[in-house]
């Protein structure tokens, strides 16, 4: 048997209903912003699918990630982090991770270990842990960002997380430094279903391009603007043209609004003679032409919906309804 029939007869055996021995489900990643969720789903896919900045809720929408190896799929979960709402706009983040929840076999709840060493915080003022602390489903501990505390204090953090609540496993780790990832894997498999894969083996998500093209524009917002201006704004891809496929002449074509909620915005996302917002089109340009695998033509303009993150219509137009 050549190889790529060994391979071929490795999905087969994959994708039969009587191969008992593999397992596949959901398990939803939750924790407060900047946990390191988005981080640790890139690291256990080996791609960029959420985006990643170091300011809080740049994650806004529920983001599937699919890992697959020969033994298990894991079709992972990545949720916004959990905080006290302001707007419709966060009661409706909220909800999409409570669907999660609710759509999960095994639910995986991260800590940032720096905010509880030394008795800074407790678990149970954890907001992502009050929202599944009476939960039925098996859960998971993920002790994020040790690489940042001596090897004690992490072995008292374990100690002290088992005596407070049921967790089925406890598992430190460092999502950026890729520290202990298999563990986690090992950790996760046991508490999904026996199953044949649920999505093809070689796919790492379901989301369509133009969700991942807005990703990246709102990610390169959050990376040139600050206070209020990255969570004032939504982009929505209006056009997409594939045109390179069908003629390698011819690039993609893309018009992406940036919707900011109030009038004063609009020039600051500009930016005087144009200058800001050519800088976020050429940075996400660069990385749209990057995950796509093609040249792409990248027209962004603004628009204003004042008050949207506030308004149940604008918020359904968005995708958060």
């Amino acid at each position: 048997m050549n190889e790529e029939e060994t391979q071929q007869a490795e999905l087969a055996k994959q994708n039969d209903p009587q191969n008992k021995g593999f397992k596949a489900g959901f398990a939803t990643i939750l924790g407060e912003p900047n946990a390191g969720k988005s981080t640790l789903l890139n690291v256990l896919l080996g791609e960029k699918i959420s985006i990643v900045t170091p300011k809080p809720q740049t994650t806004r929408k529920r983001v599937l990630g699919i890992f697959t190896d020969k033994s298990c799929q894991i079709v992972l979960l990545d949720t916004p982090g959990i905080m006290k709402p302001k707007y419709k706009l966060h009661e409706a983040m909220l909800d999409l991770a409570d669907k999660s929840v609710e759509d999960s076999d095994v639910l995986v709840l991260l800590l940032d270990v720096e905010k509880y060493q030394k008795g800074k915080a407790e678990l149970k003022a954890d907001l992502a842990f009050q929202r599944i602390a009476n939960t039925k489903k098996p859960v998971i501990l993920v002790l994020n960002k040790v690489d940042l505390i001596t090897k004690d204090a992490s072995l008292e953090l374990i100690a002290k997380f088992s005596s407070e609540y049921p967790f089925r496993e406890i598992v430190p780790l460092s999502a950026l430094k890729g520290y202990n990832i298999r563990e986690f894997l090992k950790a996760v498999v046991p508490y999904l279903p026996a199953s044949p894969p649920l999505y093809p083996p070689d796919i790492l998500s379901t989301a369509p391009e133009r969700f991942f093209v807005s990703e990246i524009i709102r990610e390169k917002i959050f990376q040139f603007f600050s206070q209020e201006i990255p969570y004032s704004t939504e982009v929505d891809v209006e056009e997409f043209q594939e045109n390179y496929e069908k003629n390698p002449a011819r690039k993609d074509v893309l018009r992406c609004a940036i919707v900011v909620d109030r009038l004063s915005q609009k020039s600051i996302l500009i930016g005087k003679d144009g200058k800001a917002i050519k800088r976020v089109g050429q940075a996400a340009r660069k990385d749209i032409e990057a995950f796509l695998g093609r040249p792409v033509f990248l027209e962004l303009f603004v628009k204003v919906k004042e008050g949207w993150r506030e308004k149940e219509s604008s918020l359904r137009d968005f995708g958060y309804k």
